[in-house]
């Protein structure tokens, strides 16, 4: 990878006390909103209406934390199975792609855990894998292709974790197996947080060893929180292997954050417990 080095983090100008806590309250009050409609609207709609609400709902819950959200690119067809494939850097990531895209997370499990959140994007459809737990990954797999057989798009953060905005993991291989069946495509997208001079803004990353109420803390503490989403174009998996579908998938990506990422390596990562071969 080429070009200058990045830009060194800078802090983001912060807000007053008085509008941190009226930013909490709008967030509790449109989570306990989420769970409501989930409990007693979601039970008695079709799947597009239920994709509807999730993706009005996103965009509440961005305005609510002072998120502004830009879009880059061409969004991918719903007319066909999707693999979403993009890089990882908050929780916010997740809202982000739903506000202005329908589709299905696979998500680490202990989100699951998240006091109302959890159990609201699991209302949503996330799909939760246990990277710990052997052979989680064919199960995550068996569903992802039954998601996409509807047809439905279905996103993967294949990095497998957070960063800080500032470099690109290497991407697992084993979650674009689904990729690999007939009619799926790959829509490759990139994600980043940028400030006001346009250098990156790790306040908005929820990685390290931040907690989930220090990242919120730092949110809400924001004046403005710029989210760029680009969509890079949509791979035909016809013909290659799904470490090729990776690698090709991290190089755009790559290509897309520079020159805000540090130099790491191309190619993909060592399978997680339970990959399928």
């Amino acid at each position: 990878m080429s070009g200058p080095p990045p830009a060194a983090p800078r802090a983001a100008a912060s807000t007053s006390a008085a509008t941190r806590a009226w930013r909490l309250l709008r967030v509790v009050v449109h989570v306990l909103w989420g769970c409501a409609i989930s409990a007693l609207v979601f039970p008695w709609i079709d799947n597009r209406r239920q994709l509807r609400i999730i993706r009005n709902w996103s965009r509440g819950m961005l305005t609510a934390l002072g998120v502004k959200v830009t879009v880059h690119g061409r969004r991918p067809s719903t007319r066909v199975p999707i693999l979403l494939v993009a890089n990882h850097v908050s929780w916010l990531d997740v809202w982000l792609v739903l506000s202005v895209y329908p589709v299905r997370f696979v998500a680490k499990s202990d989100i699951r855990g998240w006091p109302l959140v959890g159990w609201l994007v699991a209302r949503a459809g996330t799909v939760f894998i246990e990277r710990t737990r052997r052979h989680d990954a064919a199960r995550i797999n068996q569903h992802i292709a039954e998601v996409m057989a509807r047809p439905e798009a279905v996103g993967i953060f294949p990095e497998g974790t957070t960063t800080d905005g500032t470099q690109l993991r290497a991407f697992h291989a084993s979650l674009f197996q689904p990729a690999l069946a007939p009619g799926v495509r790959v829509a490759v997208t990139s994600i980043r947080y940028p400030l006001a001079d346009g250098s990156p803004n790790v306040d908005a990353a929820y990685s390290g060893d931040r907690s989930l109420l220090q990242s919120l803390r730092l949110i809400l503490a924001q004046r403005v929180l710029r989210a760029e989403l680009s969509f890079l174009g949509v791979i035909d998996p016809a013909g290659k292997t799904r470490r090729e579908l990776a690698q090709e998938s991290h190089a755009l990506i790559a290509r897309s954050l520079e020159p805000w990422i540090r130099r790491s390596p191309h190619g993909t990562a060592a399978d997680p417990p339970g990959a399928t071969p």
